[in-house]
């Protein structure tokens, strides 16, 4: 099967498939999971109302299926086809430096509910984070990642890895599609309770 990839990506590889499948299950899998704890407080009511343990509940989790995820990816790679012309390790550092320093930036600017999909259990900040590294971009740690995976496809030198990492960057636009609008949706109806009742006073 690899002919009709004139040899770059071995499609007869389950290990592939694995990879895709964990790429486009994880956010899924969050925002399914978020929605139905906004709408009906599904891991807020099985941890006994404490909405604080069930959010980190679900922030180790997606934690957990983000390790997983990688270690799919690092996986598929290494049953793919080294090609040397893909091969390049001083670009890749830098990518994978550019897009770890998003991701743990994003981390420490949002804090762990703030990252795991706090404001679906009414754990909302008070304001919008606006400094690095949202200032770059509005999803540093999505943007990051991506760049993360790419740079992993370049360190091996297997073209697989960028055809996967265009997966992640399409799974990743389709779940901001999802959840931006979602999010702000959140933060205007508490914005519309809090001057609901400053008038009420």
């Amino acid at each position: 099967m690899s002919q009709l990839t004139g040899g770059l990506i071995d499609l007869s590889q389950n290990s592939l498939y694995f990879s895709a499948l964990a790429i486009a299950f994880n956010p899924t899998f969050w925002n399914i999971v978020a929605r139905q704890e906004y709408h009906n407080k599904t891991l807020t009511r099985l941890f006994k109302g404490n909405s604080l343990r069930a959010c980190y509940a679900l922030a180790l989790t997606i934690f957990g299926l983000g390790l997983l995820r990688d270690a799919l990816y690092e996986r598929a790679l290494r049953h793919q086809p080294f090609i040397p012309a893909f091969h390049h390790p001083y670009i890749a550092y830098v990518l994978l430096a550019t897009g770890n320093t998003l991701v743990l930036t994003s981390y420490y600017a949002l804090g762990i509910t703030g990252t795991f999909l706090g404001d679906y259990f009414g754990i909302l900040m008070d304001e919008p984070v606006t400094g690095f590294p949202f200032n770059v971009t509005g999803a540093p740690m999505y943007w990051g990642s991506t760049m993360s995976f790419l740079g992993t496809s370049l360190l091996y030198g297997r073209p697989a890895g960028a055809l996967l990492t265009i997966q992640v960057f399409l799974v990743y636009l389709g779940a901001l599609q999802f959840e931006d609008p979602f999010t702000s949706q959140i933060y205007a109806e508490r914005d519309k309770r809090e001057k609901e009742g400053k008038k009420a006073k």
